[in-house]
C-alpha cells in the first residue's frame, strides 16, 4: 500500500506544550467532515515505547480505552469514537513500541532482503504503511493523523519524518497540516505573546513541514492583531489562523472552529466539494449542557481520583446520559480509600453513587461499604466492572450469609470466593492484552431492568438475527464465581444478564445483576462508557441519571423509554 488511491490525510501536530488539545482539534475536524457526509477516521500516533497503553498507570497516561476489536489504546481514540460516531480498531492506534516491533520481526524474517535497517526508509516506511492500512480499512475518503507529543521531542521526529514524505507521495492536494499551539496571556503587559507559535513553527519548518494551518490554544478569543502577526511570521495566511480559545463545553468546540472557516480552508486545501453541514445534534447538545432542565450530583468512589482523565470516558458518558435526560450532571470524586477509613455521611448528598472499574485491593474495602450504603439507603447505584463485583460481595456478606466473601484478587485466602479468576486466565503469563478484551455478546433476561434499559437495541439485535443479544466492550480478569450464583439468586440478587455459549459455567458468565426492590441498582461487568456516544447514550448510564433526577426531584423513577 503506498497511498496511491485517492484517500485525503490531514495531518495534526502540537507544539510549546503538551495537553493542548490536539485530541479535541483533531475530533472536532472529523466531526465537522463527518457532518458534510464524508467517510472520516482517524489515527493517534504515540511515540512511547510501549506496545500500547494496556500496562501503563492510569495517573501517568489517564485512560485506557478498548476498542471493538480488543486493543488497549490511548484515550484520544475514545474521543474520535465519541465526536465521529464510529468504531475505531487496533490500527488506529500507532506506537514507537509497535512500529519497532514490526520492523524487528521483519528484519529476523529476512523481509529486507540483509539490508542495513535503518530509521530511513525502513521505519518511516512502516509509519506509513499503518496510516495507509488504517484509511484502506476503513474506506475513509480522508484520514485524520494526530500525532502526540510536541514538535522538537526526540521520539517524534521518525513519525515527523514519515508524515513529510505522504506528502511528496500522495501529492500537496492530497495532504493538509495543521499546527496547535499555545499561545500565553501575560498579565503583566496584558498581551498575548506570540513568540513561543514562532518558534514551534520554525521548529517544525526545520524538519520539512511548512503548516498549512494554525489551532492557537488561548483562554480568550485570539485579538485580529495577534492573528495578523503569526501569520506574518509564520507564513501562514491570515484566513487558516484560527482561535481554539477556552470552550465553557467540549461539544462546543466543533462549532467555534467552524464558525471561523476551518472547514473551508479543509474544502479549498483539500478540493472538497463544498457542503453545508448537518450540526443540529450539535447545537441541541450545547443548548442543554448551557440550560439543563434539571441537575443531578453524582459522586463516583474511585481509586484514581485525583487524575479525573483516568475516568475519562465515563465522565463524557454521565454527560450524555446528562443530555439526554435535560440536566446537569455535577461529579464529585470520592476517594474509596477515605469512604474505607470514614464515615458514610458524605454519600448522603449524592442523587446516585457510581463505582467504576479499577485493579488492585487498595480501597477495595471502601468501595464496598459505598455499594452498600446505596443498597441500603434506596440511592441509585450504577457499577461498572469492578464496580459489579464490590456490588456481589457486598451482597454476598450481608444479605446471603456468607461471612467473609471476597474476590482472590484481593484475598486469596477467602473462605467464599465470589468473585475469582477466569478460567481462561489461568494459564496467562504476561500483562499487556492479556484480560478479557473487545467487544462481547449479553444475552437479556426478560422481564429485568436491564431489558427496560437496552429495549431499543434489543429491537434492532432480534430483527438482526441475535434476539435477546447486546454487545458492550470488556477489559477484566475476574468474575462471578459460578459456584455462587444460586445462593446468590436464592437471597434476591438478580442476574440481568450472562454471556452466551457458556452454560457450563453456571448458565453462563455473569454481565449484569440488579435488584427487583430498589430505585435503580445496576451492576454490570462491561463498560458500557466505552461506546456511549453523543448522538446514542449509553442505556445503563441514561437510566442512572435518570433515576437520580427523580430521586432529586423526589418523584417515582421513571418508565425508561424504548
Amino acid at each position: 500500500m503506498d497511498g496511491s488511491h485517492e484517500t485525503k490525510y490531514v495531518f495534526v501536530t502540537g507544539g510549546v506544550v503538551s495537553s493542548l488539545g490536539k485530541g479535541i482539534a483533531t475530533s472536532s475536524i472529523g466531526a465537522l467532515l463527518r457532518t458534510r457526509g464524508y467517510r472520516v477516521t482517524a489515527v493517534k500516533i504515540d511515540p512511547y515505547i510501549n506496545v500500547d497503553a494496556g500496562t501503563m498507570r492510569p495517573y501517568e497516561h489517564g485512560e485506557v480505552f478498548v476498542t471493538e476489536d480488543g486493543a488497549e489504546t490511548d484515550l484520544d481514540i475514545g474521543t474520535y469514537e465519541r465526536f465521529l460516531d464510529i468504531d475505531l480498531g487496533r490500527s488506529n492506534n500507532v506506537t514507537t513500541g509497535q512500529v519497532y516491533q514490526a520492523v524487528i520481526q521483519k528484519e529476523r524474517q529476512g523481509v529486507y532482503l540483509s539490508q542495513t535497517v535503518q530509521v530511513i526508509p525502513h521505519v518511516t516506511d512502516e509509519i506509513k504503511a499503518r496510516i495507509y492500512q488504517a484509511g484502506e480499512e476503513s474506506n475513509a475518503e480522508i484520514v485524520l493523523v494526530e500525532v502526540g507529543g510536541t514538535v522538537g521531542d526526540i521520539e517524534s521526529l521518525p513519525f515527523l519524518e514519515a508524515i513529510r514524505q505522504v506528502r511528496f507521495e500522495v501529492g500537496r492536494d492530497r495532504t493538509l497540516y495543521l499546527h496547535v499551539t499555545l499561545l500565553p496571556y501575560l498579565g503583566s503587559s496584558e498581551e498575548y505573546k506570540t513568540k513561543p507559535t514562532q518558534h514551534s513553527v520554525a521548529t517544525l519548518r526545520g524538519v520539512g513541514i511548512q503548516p498549512d494551518g494554525l489551532i492557537l490554544r488561548s483562554r480568550s478569543a485570539l485579538p485580529p492583531e495577534a492573528r495578523s502577526k503569526i501569520a506574518l511570521f509564520t507564513n501562514v495566511e491570515v484566513d487558516a489562523v484560527f482561535s481554539a480559545y477556552d470552550a465553557d463545553h467540549v461539544y462546543a468546540v466543533p462549532e467555534m472552529l467552524e464558525q471561523q472557516g476551518i472547514a473551508k480552508l479543509l474544502e479549498r486545501h483539500l478540493k472538497l466539494e463544498r457542503v453545508t453541514p448537518e450540526l443540529r445534534v450539535w447545537h441541541e447538545a450545547v443548548r442543554v449542557l448551557r440550560q439543563p432542565e434539571a441537575s443531578v450530583n453524582i459522586g463516583v468512589v474511585g481509586k484514581y481520583v485525583a487524575m479525573p482523565d483516568a475516568y475519562l470516558s465515563l465522565m463524557e458518558a454521565l454527560k450524555h446520559a446528562g443530555i439526554a435526560n435535560r440536566a446537569r450532571v455535577d461529579i464529585d470524586w470520592v476517594s474509596a480509600e477515605a469512604v474505607a477509613d470514614g464515615d458514610l455521611d458524605q454519600l448522603s448528598a449524592f442523587d446516585g453513587v457510581l463505582v467504576p472499574g479499577g485493579f488492585g485491593v487498595r480501597g477495595i474495602e471502601g468501595k464496598v461499604r459505598a455499594a452498600r450504603f446505596a443498597r441500603e439507603e434506596g440511592v441509585p447505584f450504577l457499577g461498572i466492572c469492578l464496580g459489579l463485583q464490590v456490588a456481589v460481595i457486598d451482597y454476598a456478606r450481608h444479605v446471603a450469609g456468607l461471612e467473609g466473601a471476597n474476590s482472590t484478587e484481593f484475598d486469596p485466602y477467602t473462605p467464599h470466593p465470589v468473585i475469582d479468576l477466569m478460567p481462561e486466565q489461568l494459564e496467562v503469563d504476561g500483562m499487556g492484552g492479556t484480560m478479557r478484551l473487545g467487544s462481547w455478546p449479553m444475552r437479556v433476561s426478560p422481564g429485568t431492568l436491564l431489558a427496560e434499559l437496552y429495549a431499543g437495541r434489543l429491537e434492532a439485535a432480534a430483527v438482526a438475527g441475535h434476539p435477546s443479544t447486546v454487545f458492550e466492550r470488556h477489559r477484566h480478569r475476574y468474575e462471578v464465581n459460578p459456584a455462587y450464583v444460586d445462593a446468590l439468586k436464592a437471597a434476591g440478587l438478580v442476574v440481568g444478564g450472562v454471556t452466551p455459549g457458556m452454560e457450563g459455567r453456571g448458565g453462563g458468565l455473569v454481565e449484569a445483576v440488579e435488584l427487583s426492590d430498589h430505585p435503580f441498582f445496576l451492576g454490570v461487568q462491561s463498560h458500557p462508557e466505552f461506546t456511549s456516544r453523543l448522538m446514542r447514550p449509553s442505556p445503563p448510564f441514561t437510566g442512572f441519571i435518570r433515576a437520580a433526577v427523580a430521586r432529586r426531584r423526589g418523584d417515582a423513577v421513571a418508565a425508561v423509554p424504548a
